[in-house]
């Protein structure tokens, strides 16, 4: 079996992340914390505006680390943790407690999982919106 190697999440790709995602907020009129992960769940980047509440850079971080444990974006999870929901008890069973509100999406390159953006400050759509605009700038 052949392996193609990925290039890693850089720290300059991680800069680059936290910056759209703050010049998109910016452009909203939001203030946002921005966190960026690695694939091994490293902090590669981070950034909370002065003016953004001291939670939001809290949030941002587990929003990049749910995103990337369960390698989708957080948007999408929300009706799986519900009573009922396919990952109902999953919190309680991780090290790290998770998020499930919009703003983390993961980030792949060539296909593979190489780290996510967590963005957390904004309504959750808002947050979302952020996190997936920096991604596609990464492109």
């Amino acid at each position: 079996m052949t392996t193609t190697a990925v290039t890693p999440l850089t720290i300059q790709d991680a800069e680059a992340l936290v910056a759209a995602a703050h010049h998109a907020a910016a452009a909203a009129g939001v203030t946002v914390s921005v966190t960026v992960l690695d694939a091994g769940g490293h902090l590669l980047a981070f950034r909370r505006d002065d003016r953004a509440v001291l939670i939001s850079g809290e949030t941002s971080t587990r929003k990049a680390y749910t995103a990337l444990q369960l390698n989708a974006p957080t948007a999408d999870l929300v009706d799986a943790v519900q009573p009922g929901g396919l990952f109902h008890t999953l919190p309680t069973a991780l090290d790290r407690p998770l998020l499930f509100i919009a703003g983390g999406v993961p980030v792949h390159r060539e296909g593979r999982l190489i780290g996510a953006i967590g963005v957390g400050g904004g309504a959750p759509e808002q947050d979302h919106g952020f996190a997936s605009a920096a991604v596609r700038s990464l492109a």
